[in-house]
């Protein structure tokens, strides 16, 4: 008789953790490959859950794919590991407990960090050999992109009849990372030929069983639970659970009200918490009807904190010419040249001020900061940049909220210089998301949900541009990466800075079917020195033969140099204003007096221009 077939009368207990059980004895490696090297540990941990009261145990290979095991350079060794998993689990069993295959997600919070061709390829590598060794069914557990799950379900339901459990993590009770009511998940997934459907990791008993209330007996495929033990505490640099065995015995009569047919454990729990669930609950009879509570469904309300104080850009620069100026917050303390160099930009009439999040991974004082004391204290637009670079997941969505805390509305979001080219190159490059999962992020936010999915209460009203390089040697391609961007979000685009007309010219022509605007960046040089070296070791910038060459024949004359870079910058004014709305000018070592007299010669330039349009000129 299948498991599936005892699951119509009766509730079966599945096993616990491996890989808690297996870091707990020392080991901190791939947990997978000790299949291989450790047969004997794997067989004796899969024996104390049988003898704990398991009547389904599953196979050590949760991240033996190819994508998982590459990271430890075993991604040659599959069929191997996934092959000695299901001899070992078979070994403890002796037919006394039921042996499934287990696969795990991949994509976790980040659903584009794996294309769906890439997860297709891994999943039938590991598919094929975990059911060549004859497992009574399949485990797909941990998916928290339920796009990814779906995927593999419908290739393993075309590859076998053998029974399926998916199962998903939850990142907030009741709700998948997409916001996919977690009732509806579930559905899809047996409508996609799941047996098994049901919950896994993340959560406790407590989350999980408030995350059941809100999931109804479904028609053909039965309820799973998965808990963890508890959440995890960090002591001496080891991970470690808390969780108390005799809590899950309590709390084991409320899994079964909720329609729990299959109760094991998940991070966190060892043989005595399956014990626990067996005293209580091991060949019960499940229930067949259940009530759902209804969730009041909350109302998420426009921002209440920050009410925009200014027109957001993108519809500024569809409008008419817009001027930027990106001033970057200084190295030391002492903030007087940069808060002067803010009053003659607002003076020279920019529509904002841009501030970086320490370029070039150098240390400066907060853009947060100086950005929330321009608006207070000056009136101006701050635009604030935000780097993937110095922020995991947690702290990126902290200072966006921050942000909107302080009426800050206006953010670029970058991927940001690796930390090695700057201040600290032993410093950690967190790099959680990229620059398009932060757009995602952070238009989420304008939603009212978190990253993770939560409801925030209010709306945000992020007006977000990103960065686009044309320095590069096929625009087409960078373009590509813009048009991704626009569907990860991006209302519009500010470029790093272009220093010839032809690449002006270029950058039109590729870029004109766009609906979002582009500004387009250009830096005045200072000299010689400083075009040679932005040139050749800046990331991003590129600077055109004949303009090193004029500052090359002035490197004697300091006063002519610069002279000579504000009149080449005002050509490329020239250009860029018949091409392009907006200017993105970049502030070179806070010499604002340079920024804010090309700012005063774009707006009259592009003034001039008007006039000129309507027969007029400055006079009249």
């Amino acid at each position: 008789m299948s498991f599936l077939e005892k699951l119509k009368t009766q509730i079966l207990i599945a096993d616990g953790a491996m890989g808690t059980l297996l870091y707990s004895y020392g080991t901190d490696f791939c947990y997978e490959e000790m299949n291989l090297s450790q047969p004997e540990q794997i067989q004796n941990i899969h024996k104390a859950y049988i003898d704990a009261g398991a009547d389904i145990i599953q196979t050590n290979t949760y991240a033996a794919n190819y994508l998982k095991l590459q990271r430890y350079g075993l991604e040659d060794s599959v069929k191997e590991i996934n092959s000695a998993a299901v001899c070992n689990a078979k070994k403890a069993a002796q037919n006394n407990a039921y042996v499934l295959g287990t696969i795990g997600g991949n994509r976790g919070i980040k659903p584009e960090s794996i294309s769906l061709e890439e997860l297709k390829r891994s999943f039938r590598e590991q598919l094929y050999c975990l059911l060549l060794e004859g497992v009574d069914g399949l485990l797909l557990e941990t998916f928290y992109d339920l796009e990814e799950l779906e995927t593999i379900l419908t290739i393993a339901r075309k590859e076998t009849r053998l029974p399926i459990i998916a199962q998903v993590s939850l990142q907030d009770p009741g709700y998948l990372q997409n916001r996919t009511p977690v009732n509806v998940a579930l559905k899809r997934l047996e409508g996609l030929g799941a047996d098994v459907v049901g919950l896994n990791c993340r959560l406790g008993p407590h989350h999980m069983l408030l995350a059941l209330e809100q999931i109804e007996l479904l028609e053909h495929a039965y309820l799973s639970a998965y808990p963890n033990a508890s959440l995890p505490a960090y002591t001496d640099g080891k991970f470690h659970y808390e969780g108390d065995a005799e809590y899950f015995r309590t709390s084991s009569q409320s899994f079964r009200n909720e329609g729990v047919r299959l109760l094991g454990g998940c991070c966190g729990t060892t043989p005595a918490h399956i014990r626990a669930f067996a005293s209580e609950l091991k060949n019960s009879v499940p229930i067949t009807e259940k009530v759902v509570k209804l969730i009041p469904k909350k109302i998420i309300v426009e921002s209440l904190a920050a009410k925009r104080e200014f027109t957001p850009l993108q519809e500024i620069v569809k409008e008419r010419p817009s001027v930027i100026v990106e001033l970057d917050p200084p190295r030391k303390l002492d903030t007087t040249k940069f808060f002067e160099g803010a009053k003659a930009l607002k003076k020279a009439g920019i529509d904002s001020i841009t501030l970086a999040d320490n370029s070039l991974a150098t240390v400066r004082i907060s853009n947060e900061s100086l950005g929330y004391l321009v608006k207070s204290n000056l009136g101006m637009r701050p635009l604030i940049h935000i780097s993937c670079r110095d922020r995991n997941i947690i702290g990126l969505q902290s200072h966006l909220m921050g942000l909107h805390t302080l009426g800050m509305n206006d953010v670029l979001a970058i991927t940001g210089d690796p930390a090695r080219v700057g201040d600290f190159p032993g410093a950690s490059s967190v790099y959680d998301v990229s620059s398009f999962e932060l757009i995602q992020m952070i238009k989420q936010l304008n939603e009212g949900l978190s990253f993770s999915g939560k409801d925030l209460g209010q709306k945000t009203d992020f007006s977000i541009a990103a960065a686009f390089n044309p320095n590069v040697r096929s625009v087409e391609k960078a373009v590509k990466r813009l048009e991704k961007k626009i569907h990860f979000g991006a209302d519009y685009f500010i470029s790093q800075p272009v220093f010839s007309e032809e690449k002006l010219i270029e950058v039109y022509e590729c870029t004109k079917h766009l609906d979002a605007p582009i500004y387009i960046g250009l830096m005045p040089l200072l000299n010689s020195k400083n075009a040679e070296f932005l040139h050749n070791e800046v990331p991003g910038i590129k600077i055109a033969d004949p303009i090193r060459n004029r500052m090359a024949a002035l490197h004697d004359q300091p006063l002519l140099a610069t002279r000579e870079g504000i009149d080449i910058t005002k050509s490329l004014i020239d250009a860029a204003l018949d091409l392009f709305n907006g200017i993105y000018l970049i502030t070179p070592f806070l010499r604002y007096e340079l920024t804010a007299e090309l700012a005063l010669y774009a707006r009259e330039k592009s003034e001039s221009t008007r006039l000129a349009a309507y027969g007029l000129d400055r006079a009249d």
